[in-house]
């Protein structure tokens, strides 16, 4: 008798906490090992990447957070030996070495409906967030790449031209679409290690 009573109050308790609201789960261990791992790498082997690894990549770049939804983001993704030996230019061999290069764009203007207007006629409208956008999914790219066990570098395009132009003429970038970097992206090379950036100095709390 005693037995079934523990049973009965067994299961109360299970279907109780079954029914009870979730607490907030820790966030998974795993994502700060990532986060905390990156690095930039500027060597790799010459194992490829494959296609199933650069659509992982893509996919998080896409998952960005991105203002009012415009998702400005344009992706090429050079295997192409001799457009990488033009993309490279005078920043060094590590684009050439790759076994695949991201470049992140970003469309400045976009052909939009005006601001609380549903039924005007769309009508091209600068985009001041295009960058802002694109940083956010060039990082989660250089995360993604991490999480793969892969190597990545950010090499910057804009905002210098000297660096915007070529990299436009090699890809044939229409007007209104410009590069923000270009991400070369294999297998490490070397033993690359992260940099500890946590500098408590440069926290304000509440105000300056």
């Amino acid at each position: 008798m005693r037995i079934a009573k523990l049973f009965i109050l067994a299961s109360l308790l299970v279907a109780a906490a079954a029914c009870a609201p979730k607490q907030q789960e820790a966030a998974d261990p795993s994502v700060f090992d990532v986060i905390f791992s990156r690095k930039s790498v500027r060597s790799y082997t010459d194992q490829p990447v494959s296609d199933q690894q650069v659509e992982q990549m893509l996919r998080a770049a896409m998952a960005a957070p991105t203002g009012m939804n415009v998702q400005p983001w344009r992706f090429v993704v050079v295997r192409d030996q001799a457009v990488k030996e033009a993309l490279a230019g005078p920043r060094g061999g590590m684009i050439a070495q790759a076994p695949v290069v991201f470049v992140v764009c970003g469309e400045t203007t976009l052909m939009r409906k005006p601001w609380g207007q549903p039924d005007a006629e769309e009508e091209e409208v600068a985009n001041g967030n295009w960058s802002l956008d694109c940083s956010a999914a060039a990082e989660n790219l250089l995360l993604a790449a991490e999480a793969l066990g892969l190597g990545a570098v950010w090499t910057a395009a804009y905002p210098y031209e000297d660096r915007v132009k070529p990299v436009r003429e090699a890809l044939g970038l229409p007007d209104n679409v410009t590069p923000l970097c270009v991400i070369p992206c294999g297998y490490p090379a070397g033993d690359d290690q992260p940099k500890d950036k946590w500098k408590p100095e440069n926290i304000h709390y509440d105000k300056w």
